[in-house]
């Protein structure tokens, strides 16, 4: 049905699409209904619940409703609220900045690296500074990769070499330096007071320090990067969630080439 108002059992329900106006939709089009979760730090008490409502109403959302609370332990209690919004987004204003590349499965980025490039590319990952978390870079470079999406160690045409964890940044460049990289990946999976910041930050300012930046494609990924982040930060591309090893590769692929043959 197209747009409009249609009557079910004595009830109006808005099915007007507005892209221009866009809000939550939750049980019905424009209702605006929300669902919120979090944690107060105070005992399990009614006091507590309507502590919950208020604070949901300064967030300002209407008919605040808590539909579950539990203790977490003693002085804390977690709640799932929900709650209905009056406020919208111009859908159609909205632009994100993207990784302008393709996406080939890894027999056609072989194919393109083979016809374009002519020779293996070496990718040097791993996960620098203290993050001790591998899950992201192991997604991306290791042979068995993720979700059916093979990681760069089973191209034929990529040379990747998977560094783990807990890599300082001077080390990480060394061996770049040692294995003559193409491109370096960092994974960052830790944020807690911005501490992937400071080391991606770090990062790039040793590489331009040795005069190494723009001989090699930087790349950084992981759960709170986006690609506006890692270009603001002076890497070439950042990859967040919902990324595969099929993205990543084919953007060093195509960056590459443009780099050698304009």
């Amino acid at each position: 049905m197209s747009g409009g108002l249609y009557s079910m059992e004595g009830k109006n329900f808005d099915q007007t699409l507005d892209l221009k106006r866009i809000k939550p939709y939750g049980d019905t089009m424009n209702d605006g209904k929300t669902q919120l979760s979090f944690t107060l730090p105070v005992p399990c008490t009614d006091e507590a619940v309507e502590a919950a409502k208020q604070l949901i109403k300064k967030m300002g959302f209407e008919n605040p409703q808590v539909v579950f609370y539990k203790e977490l332990t003693e002085g804390f209690t977690f709640f799932n609220c929900y709650g209905s919004t009056s406020h919208t987004v111009d859908y159609t204003a909205i632009h994100v900045p993207k990784v302008e590349s393709s996406t080939m499965d890894m027999h056609a980025c072989d194919t393109f690296i083979k016809e374009h490039i002519g020779r293996k590319i070496v990718v040097v990952g791993a996960s620098t500074g203290t993050d001790a978390h591998t899950v992201g870079i192991d997604a991306i470079m290791n042979m068995k990769g993720y979700a059916g999406h093979y990681g760069m160690e089973r191209y034929e045409m990529f040379e990747a070499y998977n560094l783990g964890s807990q890599v300082p940044n001077d080390e990480f460049i060394a061996k770049a330096i040692e294995l003559q990289a193409d491109a370096l990946m960092v994974s960052q999976t830790v944020t807690q007071k911005d501490v992937h910041i400071k080391n991606l930050v770090e990062l790039v300012e040793l590489l331009e320090a040795e005069g190494l930046r723009h001989k090699v494609i930087l790349v950084c990924g992981g759960p709170r990067i986006s690609h506006e982040l890692a270009k603001e930060l002076g890497y070439d591309a950042g990859f967040g969630m919902n990324s595969y090893a099929d993205d990543v590769a084919s953007y060093i692929a195509e960056e590459l080439n443009h780099r050698l043959n304009g």
